[in-house]
């Protein structure tokens, strides 16, 4: 029961900390949070079973996060209001060719990357963008300007 307890609290803990975090992929990690991404797994290991390092220990350890990632898949899909603070929201970067540097700031994102996305999806010039949405995962939609005056919807990129 302690394996439980003690898995459930640290599960939270991640919870939190990956919501406090912000919008990043693990693709686009330097080389340091890398370590510290491997560092952090081995302390949460130790945090979570603690002296048991038996095998049950390790599969209530597994079960009970297992378990703990379906509730809140369950949950964000039964009530829609939770679905703003379990998956978070999209964020609107950049309306009519202004980047809202206030948000890049709030989600700590260089306009360097904004930059660089842009270029990877074509986009030679911000002000040729009607729209930029940060999405919860982490990926850029671009919505930009044709020609008949349609939006058109551009591939997505995962920030950092």
């Amino acid at each position: 029961m302690d394996v439980i307890i003690r898995a459930t609290l640290v599960f939270v803990l991640l919870w939190f900390v990956l919501r406090v975090s912000g919008k990043r992929q693990v693709t686009q990690l330097s080389a340091f949070e890398l370590i510290l991404l491997v560092t952090l797994g081995d302390l949460i290991s130790q945090t979570v079973m603690q002296e048991d390092l038996s095998l049950t220990g390790g599969a209530l350890a597994v079960a009970t996060f297992t378990l703990l990632s379906i509730l809140l898949s369950w949950v964000s899909w039964r009530f829609n209001a939770s679905r703003p603070v379990l998956d978070g929201e999209p964020t609107i970067l950049l309306r009519d060719g202004v980047v809202d540097e206030d948000v890049l700031r709030y989600e700590r994102l260089p306009l360097d990357h904004l930059l660089a996305a842009a270029r990877e999806h074509g986009v030679r010039d911000l002000a040729d963008v009607d729209l930029v949405v940060l999405e919860a995962d982490g990926t850029f939609s671009f919505f930009t300007r044709s020609g008949g005056g349609e939006q058109q919807h551009r591939p997505v990129q995962r920030v950092e």
